[in-house]
């Protein structure tokens, strides 16, 4: 639920301790929710669609991109296909063996990044895809803070092991030193580059090779006989890692004995569970190589359901933390995590946590109290679907013909629980949009169904041009909203330069007195205002980057009037006084004021408050944030010298360059105001062999001529009217 405090911790620590009877207990223990996720290009939905092969989902494999034009199974919208990349979250579910998997592949790209924030709030584990050659890039970085925040536990699979240059060793030592994960390998590979074959399982000490046309059959060999003191050096050094983070397997070494394979599993499976360790696989989707083992790693070491706290919120009792349990029989609660529309209405796809959902049953949304009836319920495989009766606790599911918003928590109204908000990321590119020729009503209809769809993607009026403006996580995150919207509502749109959601803020505290007076004919206006505004370094509870508080003692200023003068504060931090973009990291203090029995009014008192903060923001050093992303370039080394020179050029500090193979990977904060049309410039100096990607890191004062600049712009444009 958004509306909720966003200060509470999102609460999910292993393991639960509720009591379970034994059936509940089997088909809890034999469920798996699990994400794949990873920086963009590392495979991770080639990765999914030979899982689905091998688990029996799919009859044949299908390539990203590939050349029979079907694409792969997870990538169902048509721009996927033709793009090659993932835009939204796919769910499917299989089976390996007894066991039934829930999986959701995510997006790579950093403009979908709220894709992976909803998946992983609401899964119990995670595999971490990283490549061979590329090893811990931006997004790897960005989906490993995601992972902490929902404390999801999860093992990495270095994939792309055929690749020229693929070294697992450095990706494990980068996840060590760049994430600060207790990385250790649980497999080692045979042979590497155009001769990786398979891998050496080191808590077995079996090797595993696939044959058959698409690797569907595992052969289990011994260890080569060029592998086995390798192999045997790394699972002591495996052993070694779990001893120090787990007490039983740390016993057992220190009394100078070797644990047998299940204690080791039991070891491995205790600590990832506690987020204390990270088993790594390795292989190589695209050639079907080691995908097999690395779901036994899935089923072996990542959490089931109930392993897993999670915490609601009583709305009736002071927004109480509750444990929930996953019992099936409890009272239900889940949690609406994605909304698409569907070919039959809004589809939304739930999360339960615990309790029944039948098919025709009725639930109540915590949110608004309105009572729905669940007329379809479905199990999703990508775009397809699977009509259930029912679905228990843990389980993933959709639901067709519910109204509600992304993050709403249904119950069945016998309790008032609330599940804790899903983190959204802010906008930071905004571009003015229309419809080429006569206004359609679909135009307005796809901008309802995105915003409702993508908490990320934000539309609005602009008060003063009457434009309507789209706001999102970058320019290809829009660029994909506006083809949608010619493709599924055959809505062509013009759209104007894109525009940087610049912030205003001050930098000292600045006391304001304040009286608005104005006397026409009958009652004329009078309000008095005094305090002070200063700097507030953080935000607030509710998720606000600016606060209103009331210190007045007594009733100089009538207690009716202080709802007026809040909202004041609230209207004119969202148009600032400097350039007119939205005013951040202010804190308005009101003390004291006066009052007129016959004068005073709402609109006074409003007034007053919006001409005393402009007056004491322009004494208090105001100044001018823009967003500054991180910027992660991938050039050609006879290039490096051009890449870094661009990225100077736009005004961008260098952090860290590597060189690896032929390639170097620069590292740079730039300003986003500075990054259009970048990517055309870096194909140019690199002869089309350059790529970035970039992420926003924070706001950032622009230096003083920018600031001039700009605050000229602005009065320009203003006297213009």
């Amino acid at each position: 639920m958004f509306s909720l405090r966003r200060g509470v911790q999102f609460a999910r620590r292993l393991y639960s301790t509720h009591v379970y009877d034994t059936a509940e207990l089997a088909r809890l223990s034999k469920t798996r929710n699990i994400g794949i996720s990873a920086h963009i290009d590392s495979g991770k939905t080639t990765l999914t669609e030979r899982i689905l092969y091998y688990t029996g989902k799919i009859d044949a494999i299908h390539e990203v991109r590939g050349k029979d034009n079907v694409g792969a199974k997870m990538d169902s919208m048509e721009l996927e296909r033709e793009k090659g990349i993932t835009i939204q979250s796919a769910a499917t579910y299989t089976r390996w063996g007894d066991t039934s998997i829930n999986i959701i592949d995510t997006p790579g790209h950093v403009d979908f990044t709220i894709e992976v924030e909803r998946a992983l709030r609401v899964l119990d584990g995670a595999v971490l895809v990283l490549c061979s050659v590329g090893g811990v890039q931006s997004q790897t970085m960005t989906v490993d803070r995601q992972m902490k925040r929902y404390s999801v536990p999860r093992v990495a699979f270095i994939n792309k092991m055929d690749r020229a240059g693929a070294n697992p060793f450095r990706v494990i030592d980068q996840l060590r030193q760049k994430l600060k994960l207790n990385a250790v390998p649980v497999q080692i590979p045979i042979g590497s580059e155009n001769q990786f074959k398979g891998v050496v399982d080191l808590v077995r000490m079996k090797a595993y090779i696939n044959e058959g046309g698409n690797g569907e059959m595992i052969k289990e060999l011994d260890v080569p006989a060029d592998l086995l003191e390798s192999a045997k050096e790394k699972r002591s050094e495996l052993i070694l890692a779990v001893a120090e983070v787990d007490e039983e397997v740390g016993d057992i070494f220190l009394n100078e004995e070797e644990p047998s394979i299940e204690q080791l599993k039991a070891g491995i499976r205790r600590t990832t569970l506690a987020q204390k360790f990270v088993p790594v696989f390795v292989g190589s989707a695209y050639w079907n190589k080691s995908v097999q083992p690395m779901l036994d790693g899935v089923v072996e070491y990542l959490p089931a359901p109930h392993e897993v706290k999670n915490y609601a919120l009583d709305i009736s009792n002071s927004e109480e933390k509750i444990d929930l349990s996953s019992k099936s029989n409890a009272p239900l609660v889940c949690l609406a995590f994605k909304l698409e529309e569907g070919r039959f209405g809004q589809l939304t796809y739930i999360r339960m946590y615990q309790g029944t959902l039948k098919k025709g049953s009725f639930i109540v949304n915590s949110r608004t109290g309105k009572r729905h009836k669940v007329p379809r319920l479905v199990r999703m495989h990508s775009n397809e679907m699977e009509d259930v009766e029912s679905v228990s606790s843990g389980e993933i599911c959709a639901l067709f013909g519910i109204e509600c918003a992304s993050g709403d928590t249904f119950t069945d109204g016998t309790v008032t629980f609330s599940m804790t908000s899903i983190y959204v990321p802010k906008p930071v590119i905004s571009l003015s949009i229309e419809p080429k020729g006569k206004e359609t009503p679909n135009f307005s209809k796809a901008l309802q169904r995105f915003q409702r769809e993508d908490p990320t993607f934000r539309v609005h009026i602009d008060s003063d041009s009457k434009q309507t403006i789209m706001s999102g996580m970058g320019e290809l995150h829009l660029d994909i909203y506006i083809e949608r919207m010619k493709r599924e509502y055959n809505v062509e749109c013009v759209v104007g330069k894109p525009q940087v959601a610049f912030r205003e803020t001050i930098t000292k505290r600045m006391d304001f007195n304040y009286t608005h007076k104005k006397q026409t004919g009958g009652s004329g206006q009078f309000a008095k205002v005094s305090g002070y505004i200063e700097v507030l370094d953080e935000e607030t509870e509710d998720g606000r980057l600016v606060e209103f508080l009331d210190n007045t003692v007594g009733m100089n200023i009538p207690s009716n009037f202080i709802p007026a003068i809040e909202k004041g504060f609230y209207e004119i931090c969202e148009k600032g006084v400097l350039i007119g973009h939205q005013v951040t990291g202010v804190r308005f203090v009101l003390l004291d004021g006066m009052s007129h029995s016959v004068d005073s009014s709402e609109l006074a008192f409003r007034l007053a408050t919006m001409y005393a903060f402009r007056e004491a923001f322009m004494q208090a050093n105001p100044i001018v944030l823009e967003p500054v992303m991180t910027v992660n370039l991938t050039a050609p080394v006879e290039h490096q010298g051009n890449a870094i020179g661009l990225l100077n050029k736009r005004k961008g500090t260098i952090l860290d360059s590597e060189v690896r193979d032929e390639y170097v990977e620069v590292v740079s904060e730039v300003p986003l105001n500075d990054m259009f049309g970048f990517s055309t410039d870096l194909r140019s100096i690199t002869q089309g062999k350059g790529e970035f990607t970039m992420e926003y890191k924070q706001h950032s004062p622009v230096m003083s001529n920018v600031q001039a600049q700009l605050i000229d712009a602005y009065k320009k444009k203003q006297s213009a009217k």
